[in-house]
């Protein structure tokens, strides 16, 4: 009697840590710091001096500016 009580506890304790109990979740390291990409950056306009991401930034003769008109006012 005892032995049968013996069996099926340890049937129900494989079933249990097997299916039903949850194996722990690996945490992950906190995020590091994102790093800074060059579109990030900013650039100064070479021709008003304002300060412009670089992907919006226009690059005309190594220079940057921050809008067509700016180009422009350097060209004449």
């Amino acid at each position: 009697m005892i032995l049968k009580f013996l069996l099926v506890l340890a049937v129900i304790g494989i079933v249990y840590f097997m299916f039903i109990k949850k194996k722990p979740s690996i945490k992950k390291s906190s995020p590091k710091k994102k790093r800074e990409t060059p579109a990030d950056e900013l650039v100064k306009c070479e021709s008003c001096e304002v300060y412009s991401q670089l992907n919006d930034a226009i690059l005309s003769n190594a220079k940057y500016y921050c809008s067509d008109e700016c180009v422009k006012k350097s060209v004449s």
